[in-house]
């Protein structure tokens, strides 16, 4: 049975707990608080997720010629303040989504709360190869608008053949002398509209077929070179570069849940096109749950779902 909603004799208990403040968390809070809920937002780093790290977004509706990653992230988390929901800036380490009520640990506390959307979104793939730990943040980087300007003027590698990658290789071309793209297959996956647009870049090189295959230091400890191999000859080839921007896929940040939802092989958690997860009363919304897309767009209407679900679920 659901617990009753009744402020009064539970005052420290809020409404709805949302765990990550990127597009879909912000959003599922915004729509808990115009529903009359009581919100609480738990980010551990700054609001806005991977969208605030995102230099220019042009598939979000309503932006004709595009917006900035960052800007639209500030406006979201502004438009959630102003309808009272509350930010917390504690990360959740583990969770009792069984209990009456549910229970979320921080390092500073435990925080309660009738209902939860987990939304935690994903992290940067690693590549899996030698020296790769011990280069990031000396060449080796996850986040092309966040450290791309220190390659400013000088020769760069993009890895990867999705729309981060492309959208990576085409900010890059914009301040780097030239671009490496290497990917592992002869074609991209990228949305069909970036491919001429590289095509037509007179300092962005294909490298296909390819997968990277060592990382090599100069004598300061900074990346130096990247060793590719062809797939198909086995050749190997090496591309003299200052910075190597890795964009391979996703890993969902569920590892804190411990069990405590049903997650498919790939760690991602399962949930329906309502956010449902396996728990009632809780819901996952954006790149953190089981889904066909993952873009700004649809973790933004994640969110707004989910609160709606629970909104109705507190008034059973």
């Amino acid at each position: 049975m659901t617990e009753s909603h009744d402020k009064a004799t539970a005052p420290d208990v809020v409404d709805m707990a949302i765990i990550g403040a990127g597009p879909a968390g912000l959003t599922a809070g915004l729509y808990a608080a115009r529903a009359g809920l009581s919100a609480v937002v738990f980010e551990r780093l700054s609001p806005g997720g991977q969208l605030a790290q995102t230099d220019q977004l042009e598939n979000y509706p309503g932006f004709p010629e595009g917006t900035e990653g960052f800007q639209l992230a500030y406006a979201m988390k502004q438009q959630a303040d102003n309808f009272g929901v509350k930010t917390l800036s504690e990360e959740v380490t583990a969770v009792d989504l069984t209990a009456t009520p549910k229970a979320l640990t921080t390092p500073f506390g435990t925080h309660y709360a009738r209902t939860v959307v987990v939304a935690t979104g994903a992290r940067p793939r690693k590549l899996g190869v030698a020296n790769e730990e011990e280069l990031t943040g000396r060449g080796v980087s996850y986040c092309a608008t966040c450290d791309g300007n220190f390659f400013r003027g000088k020769t760069v590698a993009v890895v990867g053949g999705g729309n981060t990658a492309v959208a990576d290789a085409l900010y890059l071309a914009r301040v780097c002398e030239k671009v490496y793209l290497v990917h592992r297959r002869d074609q991209l996956r990228a949305t069909a509209v970036y491919h001429q647009r590289l095509a037509d870049l007179p300092n962005v090189e294909f490298v296909w077929n390819s997968t990277v295959s060592a990382l090599e230091a100069n004598e300061a400890g900074a990346l130096a070179r990247v060793v590719v191999r062809d797939k198909n000859s086995g050749e190997e080839r090496s591309l003299d570069v200052s910075g190597l921007f890795v964009a391979v896929g996703t890993l969902p940040n569920t590892e804190f849940l411990q069990g405590a939802l049903k997650l498919d092989q790939t760690g991602y958690i399962v949930a329906d096109e309502t956010g449902a997860t396996s728990v009632e009363g809780v819901w996952a919304a954006g790149d953190v749950r089981t889904k066909q897309l993952r873009q700004v767009v649809t973790a933004v209407s994640d969110g707004a779902v989910c609160a709606e679900q629970a909104a109705e679920h507190l008034s059973l």
